[in-house]
């Protein structure tokens, strides 16, 4: 369990950026000069991978992932999947080797659909909202922990896309999660034109309305140069929802000791590892209003990924 320790400790925080109630904090960690993986976009975009119902019947928790490249592919924690029988969302961070098939755990963020639209999925350009993704990330911790499983509470799922559905005056057929990022499209734009990845930032802490959210940290700054848009999407759904004033004053503003604690509280929670769905290792971790995972391949931490609860 050093991998977490030993990656946490080496994080250097940046000047922050702020617009209107959101900030992010860049982190500087370990940055392998290029990756031997491809994201998922890439991946699609060269159709050396697809995505597809696990059967002609298909299955709400459970997708077919095939690369049939030789490169392995890495699947981000909330990325989104659109299309096939309903839209899903990724349950946890995998990398799935080159010519390999596997089963991957998701979540159903479309309840009101059932029927193909497509052979396969696309991704979304919008990793699913922060609040969800923590409060999934946790679920599936408590699945692993208690059945050897990664399941959401999918009714949960539901009702939190439903909440904010209707916070947002979002009322869609579907009840399918893209229909808000679709509304609050402009919102979401005025975040990117303001928010950008740094040469070297591997990571990024947010922070809404002066409080910490959460942080998603990569082995390279490549990867999160091509997953900052789509994090940046999720975190600012939020950010719009819990109300989008002027820049927050000192008061309310979130501190590099609030960030220290922070990353401290990481490397001070409970820690749990399973082998990996794919390459490597699972490792969840819990704390006092805190949830996280990580993902470890070959004594490298890949992914982490840690948000702040109640």
């Amino acid at each position: 369990m050093e991998w977490i320790r030993d990656v946490v400790k080496n994080i250097r925080v940046g000047e922050p950026a702020s617009y209107r109630n959101l900030t992010v904090f860049p982190l500087f960690g370990i940055d392998l000069k290029g990756t031997d993986y491809l994201t998922l976009d890439e991946a699609l975009e060269r159709k050396c991978s697809e995505v597809t119902e696990v059967s002609e019947g298909g299955s709400v928790p459970e997708l077919k992932f095939v690369n049939s490249g030789s490169q392995p592919v890495f699947l981000l924690d909330g990325e989104q999947l659109i299309g096939a029988k309903q839209n899903r969302v990724l349950n946890l961070s995998i990398l799935v080797a080159g010519g390999k098939v596997v089963i991957i755990p998701v979540s159903c963020v479309e309840a009101g659909r059932w029927r193909h639209t497509s052979a396969g999925f696309s991704s979304s350009e919008s990793a699913y909202f922060a609040e969800g993704r923590a409060r999934k990330m946790a679920q599936v911790s408590n699945s692993l922990h208690s059945a050897g499983r990664r399941d959401s509470d999918q009714v949960r799922v539901w009702r939190d896309i439903a909440e904010k559905s209707s916070r947002f005056g979002v009322f869609s057929d579907t009840s399918a999660v893209r229909d808000i990022y679709n509304h609050a499209k402009a919102g979401l734009e005025d975040y990117s034109r303001c928010f950008s990845s740094l040469a070297g930032q591997s990571g990024a802490l947010f922070a809404i309305n002066g409080k910490i959210v959460g942080l998603d940290l990569f082995d390279s700054s490549e990867t999160l140069k091509k997953l900052f848009p789509k994090l940046l999407h999720g975190y600012g759904l939020d950010a719009i929802d819990r109300g989008a004033g002027d820049r927050p004053g000192e008061e309310a503003a979130c501190t590099p000791q609030d960030v220290a604690a922070f990353l401290e509280s990481i490397v001070e929670a409970g820690k749990e590892e399973f082998d990996a769905v794919g390459e490597g290792k699972d490792v969840r971790l819990s704390g006092k209003n805190l949830t996280g995972a990580a993902l470890v391949v070959d004594d490298r931490v890949v992914h982490l990924g840690a948000f702040a609860v109640e």
